[in-house]
């Protein structure tokens, strides 16, 4: 990347294109919700609920996709912007019985939460770990 690509992008945008690892679905509804725990028994899903407008939601958010190992897992990541689709996030917070955090991780498998972590406690190495 040159130095006047660098000049004239965000720093989100320079991290985004420096970080080849997770490749995020976007989770924006509540029938994607559904599906998403349903298909948690084919295979596992990690929710990472980000609030837009929260440095420490920003940093956690970072060291996750920065600490990432493509390990070939057999794993789907979403990214939920709270801001945007708070309904989302009510319904993960009522359906899973899961209490709102943001920053929050939430790891599914066979349709339960099997690991739910939230602000500095956030490790996807711990998460890697947890889903071999």
């Amino acid at each position: 990347m040159g130095l006047m690509d660098k000049l004239f992008k965000s720093q989100r945008d320079i991290a985004k294109d420096e970080i080849k690892g997770i490749q995020w679905e976007p989770l924006e509804s509540v029938d994607q919700l559904h599906n998403l725990v349903k298909n948690s028994n084919l295979k596992t899903k990690v929710i990472f609920k980000h609030s837009t407008r929260c440095g420490i939601s920003r940093m956690a958010l970072s060291s996750f996709e920065r600490n990432y190992e493509n390990l070939d897992q057999n794993v789907t990541y979403y990214l939920l912007d709270l801001l945007n689709f708070r309904e989302v996030s009510n319904s993960i917070a009522e359906e899973l019985k899961v209490q709102h955090q943001s920053p929050q991780v939430i790891v599914l498998k066979d349709e339960k939460i099997i690991h739910t972590e939230s602000h500095h406690g956030i490790d996807i190495k711990k998460i890697q770990s947890l889903i071999k």
